[in-house]
């Protein structure tokens, strides 16, 4: 079968692999039919390996670059092991790819989004979305509603990164929010606000075409290259927001983040970093201001398609472009990283 895999900093190839096999009583093998090229996928391209074990095998796969990329995705049952009773063959599923070993103290409490071994499926081995067929073990695939579409199907991943961080924050409903930062995760955070009853989201962004998006999602825009943006903020809310989300990785925006915050604010940090960034420490201590930080999401799928049900998170609002697997470098990796007019992309392996 075709297949992306990850063999180095820009050096992804799109080649013939042993399409994988139904081993175990618990496995899932999936027809993929969308999956969504992610920030950290592009990450891995540019300046990985970040998450992808490169040097020695990750403990949960058991595999080493190169590996098949792709997290963000849906698809078709196709056959199942003979322990399976979760899903049947012909489903249509959302696949929450995370790994996780079941026995670190976090798995025990139920939190498997921080076991000490965590990897996902795309980035760590064991197959990947990029591919035209994957095997997951059966608790990874969640069936999906009959309203919602295979490409619906492949953005519930990220989705359910925004519902989390805005779920593990301090925010409440008649709160008043910022997003730095509106990339498709950005964009969708705002979605999450919205569903949580925010009074006001304001959305910090240079990229006109990303700005016009969060503004079509109804936050206030505003642009940091025009004004002192924590100022601005404090401004317009009243006095700072309560909440402030960093969805950027940029050094320079997280203490803008902070300082937007009322006192006893938050900043809730959604980016994955690839650098260190500096913060004055007074600025959080002498407003009682609190710095969150979230990654990936728990026991949240459900929720996530329930939202897509009643209208949140639709497709259509932030998909800029379709390719198949065989572009997926030129038209995928290439084009996002040149091209801010990008949001989000679908890639399709058919």
């Amino acid at each position: 079968m075709k297949a992306a895999r990850w063999y180095g900093a820009r050096d992804i190839r799109v080649e013939n692999v042993k399409e994988p096999e139904v081993l175990g009583d618990k496995d899932v093998k999936i027809k993929v039919k969308w999956c969504g090229l992610c920030g950290s996928d592009l990450h891995e391209y540019l300046d990985g390996p970040i998450f992808i074990p490169a040097d020695s095998p990750h403990p949960l796969s058991g595999e080493k670059a190169p590996i098949v990329m792709g997290h963000e995705f849906a698809g078709e049952v196709v056959e199942t092991g003979a322990g399976v009773n979760r899903v049947q063959v012909g489903d249509r599923v959302a696949v929450e790819p995370i790994l996780s070993c079941g026995t670190c103290k976090a798995c025990m409490e139920n939190k498997y989004n921080l076991c000490e071994k965590l990897g996902f499926h795309g980035l760590a081995g064991g197959g990947g979305g990029f591919s035209e067929y994957t095997v997951v073990a059966e608790h990874m695939a969640h069936s999906m509603p009959a309203e919602l579409s295979y490409e619906q199907g492949a953005f519930v991943e990220p989705a359910a990164v925004a519902l989390h961080a805005v779920r593990q924050s301090r925010l409440r409903a008649g709160d008043k929010a910022a997003v730095f930062g509106t990339g498709p995760i950005g964009l969708l955070v705002i979605e999450a606000l919205k569903a949580a009853g925010a009074a006001a989201i304001y959305a910090v962004e240079v990229s006109e075409v990303r700005k016009q998006k969060a503004e079509n999602l109804g936050a206030v825009v505003v642009d940091p290259s025009e004004a002192d943006v924590a100022e601005k903020l404090r401004q317009l809310s009243g006095g700072g927001v309560d909440v402030a989300f960093e969805v950027t990785g940029v050094p320079k925006v997280l203490p803008q983040a902070i300082n937007s915050t009322s006192f006893e604010g938050e900043t809730v940090i959604v980016s994955i970093w690839e650098n260190e960034a500096a913060i004055q420490p007074n600025t959080i201590l002498l407003q009682e201001r609190k710095v969150t930080g979230i990654i990936a999401y728990r026991h949240i799928y459900p929720a996530v398609m329930d939202l897509m049900k009643q209208g949140y998170f639709q497709a259509e609002q932030f998909v800029t472009q379709k390719i198949p697997l065989d572009n997926v470098v030129t038209d995928g990796f290439e084009a996002l990283s040149k091209e801010k007019s990008q949001i989000k992309i679908l890639v399709s392996p058919e």
